[in-house]
């Protein structure tokens, strides 16, 4: 649980991550590297005297620490990709997942594009995942329950019969970038953890085009592809819980 105070704080960092994402997606077009696109983000944060969560993260079940300031997924990778020096090409969807950390309070969004032109059903997907997402904070009400986002956000995959990456979902989080409670992008109405004004939570449902939710892990230990090399987008904000509603930290 956050006091007002701390929200602002968390709202101060959430703008750092906000302004870095749109630096990020301004700066991708065709024949520009992943790790040029990183280093744009670790401008951002460097120029707000902030620091990443990401780079050097070493999880338990990661073999390595994460390399980068940003995960970078093209196209069949859906999270967790390594910024490498990949050159975009035209067409290329892309899902930028980036955090922050300033005084001490972490910040955390995600969003997807689309470098050149689109593919048939692209930009679908990529409209349809954020639409996942708007449901999910819609239903972050003060009363409502971690089941009721995952379940907002699963009714939008089944409508659209889009996979969904129900495995893997949002957290809480604060003073670290990944806490409880879990937060997952399926769920039924009414169960789990009641929300109370005070929470703070990432929200970040992750589609599959082709429908099946199964993937595999790259060599690498983090990058995680669809099984069959169907396209992917993420999108992720940091909300907090208020009694006058959800308030989007990570937003402009």
């Amino acid at each position: 649980m956050k006091s007002p105070e701390q929200i602002e704080k968390m709202r101060e960092t959430g703008r750092v991550v906000a302004r870095a994402l749109q630096a990020m997606q301004d700066a991708s077009a065709v024949g520009v590297t992943l790790k040029e696109i990183d280093a744009v983000g670790a401008g951002v944060l460097a120029d707000a005297g902030a620091t990443s969560p990401f780079l050097n993260y070493h999880p338990d079940w990661a073999p390595t620490p994460f390399p980068g300031s940003i995960c970078a997924s093209v196209n069949d990778v859906i999270v967790h990709g390594i910024p490498t020096d990949y050159a975009l090409a035209d067409g290329d969807l892309v899902s930028i997942d980036f955090g922050a950390v300033l005084d001490g309070w972490c910040g955390d969004s995600a969003r997807s594009f689309i470098v050149g032109t689109p593919r048939p059903g692209d930009q679908d997907l990529v409209d349809t995942t954020k639409a996942a997402l708007d449901a999910g904070i819609a239903a972050a009400q003060v009363g409502n329950t971690i089941g009721d986002i995952g379940y907002a956000v699963q009714k939008v995959a089944k409508k659209a019969r889009l996979g969904n990456l129900e495995d893997h979902g949002g957290h809480g989080i604060g003073t670290e970038m990944h806490m409880d409670p879990f937060v997952p992008n399926e769920g039924r109405r009414g169960k789990g953890m009641r929300l109370a004004p005070g929470m703070v939570i990432a929200i970040e449902p992750m589609f599959i085009a082709d429908g099946r939710s199964d993937y595999r892990h790259d060599d690498d230990g983090w990058t995680l592809r669809s099984s069959r090399g169907a396209r992917a987008a993420h999108w992720e904000h940091t909300i907090a819980i208020t009694k006058d509603g959800p308030r989007i930290l990570t937003a402009l």
